[in-house]
């Protein structure tokens, strides 16, 4: 019996579940994949103060979303998420075919893991850890913009590719940091790649109409500051 196209999608959607929160970068690097491959998928948005039974269930060892359910199967860590959806789904691929080139991607995605999260250490309480935070997120992005873009619209070349998501931190987040720090780092005339890119990815469609509120993550992040700095 066939079975319309239809059923065939929800029957898809069922099997596919992201357990995300709505302000974090890391979900998001999920969510855009998933709509760039076009994958249908349900959304449920945790409490992490609270956090549900399922998730504990899925992510027992780190606690942590994004998790992505697949029949029954999680998978945990956002890039790793990525990978995943890549091999499942080939159609629009997030890295490219050619095995250095793809090299080459790995390499900045692992760069990246492991750097992205000094932006967020700006929040550092101490003027002292504030200051390192700062000059260590500066030189990560001096090496992102010198070593990584080149002349590209993206990372990849003419589309948005993994390493792309990967950034994603940096194209939304960072100016919100920002902006509640009262600190500038991502300046245009120190990084004038880095600054077109960010408008270049954050104008791509599936990109600008999947990205958190400003106003909604400026409130987030204000009260979560305030919260760190009475609790030190």
């Amino acid at each position: 019996m066939e079975v319309s196209k239809e059923n065939q999608e929800i029957s898809e959607m069922a099997e596919v579940k992201l357990h995300g929160r709505w302000p974090s970068p890391y979900s998001y690097r999920v969510l855009w994949a998933l709509k760039l491959k076009a994958i249908p998928y349900e959304y449920v948005d945790e409490d992490l103060s609270n956090k549900s039974p399922l998730l504990l269930q899925y992510n027992p060892i780190h606690k942590k979303i994004p998790v992505l359910v697949h029949g029954g199967n999680p998978i945990c860590e956002s890039m790793i998420i990525l990978e995943y959806l890549d091999e499942t789904w080939p159609e629009n691929p997030l890295l490219p075919s050619d095995p250095y080139e793809r090299a080459v991607a790995r390499f900045w995605v692992k760069f990246i893991e492991d750097k992205d999260s000094l932006a967020l250490m700006v929040y550092g309480t101490s003027e002292e850890e504030q200051e390192k935070a700062v000059k260590n997120s500066l030189e990560m992005l001096k090496i992102i913009e010198e070593h990584a873009l080149g002349e590209k619209k993206y990372f990849g070349g003419d589309k948005i590719g993994m390493v792309d998501i990967a950034c994603g931190l940096i194209a939304h987040w960072l100016g919100v940091v920002e902006e509640v720090v009262g600190i500038k780092l991502l300046e245009p005339h120190k990084f004038p790649k880095l600054h077109a890119w960010t408008k270049n990815f954050k104008e791509a469609p599936i990109i600008k109409d999947n990205l958190p509120n400003r106003d909604d993550m400026l409130v987030f992040f204000k009260q979560a500051r305030e919260k760190m700095l009475a609790s030190a």
